[in-house]
């Protein structure tokens, strides 16, 4: 027969004023370690919800009577299956009574998607001095994910181009996840 005796030894812990500090040091490290994640966090959502968009002219050298001054993209990169918004910022000392807007879209090298829109239907017209040109779109969930181009023209009355610009964004590749 196996017989197991325990036997209780009284444990006490004598805190010096050494480990009084060190774990006042480890609890003020760990709080900071805490903060600087949560900044982080915060700034990497606010920088992947939206973003200012690079452009380019079509023509470098062509002075259009349409300046451009900002493209802003939310969501940043764009989520397939859901709303994302392209907003463009834009100034003329003309007044543009009527026009279009003719958008191309290419993925690489292959032309995807082409649009053209009633340049007066998205913006009051006669259309003259700051003004700014949105479009939402949802892209289908089966869109391919990946880096796109995106040309935009903005041609008048009589099919004068007033402006033509192309800015790249991207498609996640991540898709959507439905929380239950």
């Amino acid at each position: 027969m196996n017989h197991t005796t325990r036997v209780h030894l009284p444990v006490s812990v004598v805190a010096t004023p050494q480990s009084a500090e060190l774990c006042s040091t480890a609890m003020a490290t760990n709080r900071r370690l805490r903060d600087l994640l949560l900044l982080a966090a915060a700034l990497l959502l606010s920088a992947s919800t939206s973003s200012a968009a690079d452009f380019q002219y079509c023509n470098k050298g062509r002075r259009y009577p349409v300046k451009v001054s900002g493209v802003e993209i939310v969501p940043d990169p764009v989520v397939r299956g859901q709303p994302a918004s392209f907003k463009i910022s834009a100034s003329t000392d003309k007044s543009i009574t009527k026009g279009k807007l003719v958008v191309d879209v290419t993925y690489f090298i292959f032309h995807v998607h082409s649009e053209t829109h009633d340049f007066c239907s998205g913006t009051p017209c006669p259309a003259s001095g700051e003004f700014v040109l949105a479009s939402e779109q949802t892209l289908p969930s089966f869109t391919p994910p990946g880096s796109y181009s995106l040309q935009m023209k903005l041609l008048g009355e009589n099919n004068e181009e007033l402006t033509c610009i192309s800015f790249g964004f991207s498609i996640g590749f991540i898709a959507p996840v439905a929380i239950i």
